[in-house]
């Protein structure tokens, strides 16, 4: 029996405070693992210029009034800040949340927030890419309790180690992404979690497990110490055209329309959870719910509730 593990990650755009920090607490409430929030400058979906919360300070926030759920990224952008800053403040999060930070990363792609905010998008996927790898390296070695020397080419430290060290000793990572020449090659060599985050077609995503496995071979990694996430976009109700009405009405709320060819998790929960199933059987036991204000509490509610043991009853 395979030992399911969930997670939520709340979209921060087009909400209130109030409304944001409730659902926080309803999923660490419900006892989900993860619970996580996008990191965006700008809103990514509908218009840009929609109300946004900046990630890491609403991770700081939840740090104090949540208790049980990791938290993190659905996923970092790499290329908004320098990762000696990222990892100090990942510590701090880390202690104020007594040990409960996940780091999640990726290599950055709205192109639009970095020419507002004036960061560097540099000159294409490929360039970013190469920054991640450097930088995730030097977060490995940093949350691993290495003093850290590095000269470039992107990024420069010089001695520096974590003041205080991670609670539990370390920080997991988890990197977004399924490139199969560059983002699985950084996979392999430092994450912790693999969030697929493509479109979720299993014969597509067998064939990244399949790249990663060789990067791992290349690296002498054992792709098993790597946990493997998949990121659906969920919303539960007996009937699924009402789930698909509440999908939509969601999407409409934050300004965009679905996508016609979208893979989408909607439905009772058998249909979610058979759905599942196929990514359970290529090894994947991570579900993190991505999931737009407003947030629906009967979807909630009913993966943990009611998909969750049936997978775990496979």
């Amino acid at each position: 029996m395979p030992r399911i593990r969930l997670g939520v990650a709340l979209w921060s755009q087009c909400a209130s405070w109030d409304d944001y920090q409730a659902a926080a607490q309803l999923v660490d409430r419900l006892g989900y693992d993860t619970l996580l929030t996008n990191d965006h400058l700008l809103s990514e979906v509908g218009p840009p210029d929609q109300p946004k919360f900046e990630a890491w300070t609403a991770l700081a926030a939840w740090a104090t009034v949540t208790n049980r759920a990791m938290l993190g990224h659905w996923v970092g952008s790499n290329t908004f800040r320098h990762p000696a800053l990222v990892a100090k403040m990942a510590a701090t999060v880390d202690h104020a949340s007594h040990g409960r930070l996940l780091l999640g990363i990726g290599s950055g792609w709205f192109a639009r927030e970095h020419e507002v905010f004036g960061l560097d998008f540099g000159r294409g996927p490929g360039e970013r890419l190469d920054w991640l790898d450097e930088a995730v390296s030097i977060l490995r070695a940093l949350f691993d309790g290495q003093t850290v020397t590095h000269d470039g080419p992107r990024y420069r430290v010089r001695d520096l180690k974590l003041y205080p060290p991670p609670v539990r000793g370390s920080i997991p990572i988890m990197i977004g992404g399924a490139g199969e020449r560059k983002t699985l090659r950084t996979v392999a060599k430092y994450a912790d979690l693999w969030d697929a985050n493509m479109p979720l077609d299993p014969a597509q995503v067998a064939r990244k497990v399949a790249v990663l496995d060789e990067h791992c071979a290349a690296v002498g990694r054992d792709p098993a110490t790597i946990a493997r996430v998949i990121s659906p976009r969920v919303y539960i109700r007996d009937d699924e055209r009402a789930a698909r009405q509440a999908y939509a009405a969601a999407l409409r709320h934050n300004g965009a329309e679905p996508d016609p060819a979208a893979i989408l998790f909607l439905g009772p929960p058998e249909a979610i959870a058979e759905q599942l199933r196929p990514f359970v059987a290529l090894g994947f036991s991570q579900f993190i719910a991505d999931m737009p204000a407003p947030y629906d509490v009967e979807t909630i509610e009913r993966l943990i509730g009611e998909v969750k043991p049936l997978l775990e009853g496979m």
